[in-house]
């Protein structure tokens, strides 16, 4: 009787998989097949023409990956040093604590759109026109949505993701690397950052990939605090506008008024995002192999 509930479990879960297997390849499928009918080397690297029903995407290609990397260089430090508190300096009792973990888990819950409207209220109208008044007075540089406050925004939106993934990794490290530095004389400061930091790598690198999956794709908090709908020109200061490839198909989805003739160039740009996707993360884990590769060398 057990064998047989074991083998029906086992049934079960292939079936289960062949499924989201079946559905994930459907859809990347129809997005491929339809996609490369427009897909040449002009329209990656020109500018969008005609109402943007021709010409290319370069702009929001440059947009998405500039947007990402902002992004990573703001939550990935931050996330690790609030995981790196989480993991190895806050005492489970303590009032702080609990305060903060209470943050960190809602914040991983809040819709995107709020995320957006939070950007705009928070980053845009008081932090950016606070700055105009200090240092550019009589001028509206920083107080209008731009790239940085975009990565900014998606910065704060993906925060959880990268404190969950580096303090279960930090968590996992054996207690006797801890012991066995202090014993030697260390300090906590030098065992975390000398010790137990660098065992967990990989885990740092797997919450800069989760970041830079939902980021790039993540189109709501970039509608009010720096997207532009035609932006033909590439954002050169941190205070410009820029394309994002997920609102310029959000664009071409709901703004069109030529279904069909915009349809080519959505499934094309569609196609390009999830490639772009594919690139950022697999150039992560690259990254994040070599590092565990070093580091077992180095043992």
């Amino acid at each position: 009787m057990n064998k047989l509930g074991d083998r029906f479990f086992l049934i079960l879960t292939l079936f289960a998989t062949l499924i989201v297997l079946a559905m994930l390849g459907i859809i990347v499928g129809n997005i491929a097949y339809h996609g490369t009918a427009r897909l040449s080397w002009q329209f990656i690297t020109a500018a969008p023409e005609n109402g943007m029903t021709a010409g290319g995407i370069f702009p929001a290609i440059y947009g998405t990956v500039s947007l990402v990397l902002l992004m990573s260089l703001a939550a990935v430090p931050f996330g690790v040093l609030v995981a790196i508190y989480f993991a190895e300096y806050a005492r489970p009792e303590s009032r702080l604590y609990r305060w903060t973990r209470m943050a960190v888990n809602n914040l991983a819950g809040v819709p995107s759109i709020v995320f957006g409207l939070f950007g705009l209220g928070f980053f845009i109208q008081s932090l950016g026109r606070t700055i105009d008044q200090a240092f550019y007075p009589g001028r509206l540089l920083y107080g209008q949505p731009s790239i940085l406050w975009a990565a900014m925004t998606m910065a704060v939106l993906t925060l959880p993701v990268v404190i969950i993934t580096v303090e279960e990794t930090l968590r996992s490290v054996p207690r006797e690397y801890r012991e066995a530095s202090l014993a030697l004389g260390a300090t906590r400061f030098q065992t975390v950052f000398r010790v137990v930091l660098p065992q967990a790598w990989s885990g740092v690198m797997t919450g800069s990939i989760l970041a830079i999956s939902r980021g790039a794709g993540e189109v709501a908090p970039v509608l009010f605090t720096g997207a532009a709908y035609f932006l033909p020109r590439l954002p050169a200061h941190p205070a410009d506008q820029f394309m994002h490839l997920g609102y310029h198909i959000w664009v071409l989805t709901t703004q069109s008024t030529n279904v069909e003739e915009t349809k080519p160039l959505l499934y094309s740009t569609v196609f390009v995002l999830l490639v772009l996707t594919f690139l950022l993360n697999i150039t992560a884990i690259l990254i994040r192999n070599r590092l565990r590769r070093g580091g077992t060398d180095r043992q």
